[in-house]
């Protein structure tokens, strides 16, 4: 298992975000969180996190903007990102995603909070 590592959630919908956390921690991550796209560049900085937990439709600034921001900093440049969201993937959505990438895109209705925690472990690999 890969304890220790620090996932950075960024999540709009309070009660999600929550969940996430708690299964997260459960599992022996350090969680840390932000609930828009501005707030996860700013924790992304200070924290360095392993991961990154992202949904898309966020206030503020996007997940789709977040991660395009994120790959053009030292400290994000490399990170893998998991996409956690409602949207279906279509084209402005894939385009943001580098294929050969350490990352999954996960529907939240598909994907019950196990199996996001699996994708995680997956992803520090």
């Amino acid at each position: 298992m890969e304890k220790n590592k620090k996932i950075l959630i960024v999540e709009d919908e309070p009660s999600m975000r929550r969940v996430i956390i708690d299964k997260l921690t459960n599992d022996g991550f350090t969680v840390v969180e932000a609930k828009d796209g501005i707030e996860g560049m700013e924790v992304g900085e200070r924290e360095r996190p392993d991961l990154i937990l992202l949904d898309i439709l966020m206030p503020r600034m996007d997940g789709i903007e977040m991660m395009d921001k994120a790959r053009k900093t030292d400290w994000g440049k490399d990170i893998p990102i998991v996409i956690l969201t409602n949207l279906v993937a279509d084209d402005r959505i894939t385009a943001g995603v580098v294929i050969d990438e350490p990352s999954f895109y996960l529907m939240k209705t598909d994907w019950p909070i196990s199996e996001v925690s699996k994708k995680i472990h997956a992803a520090l690999e």
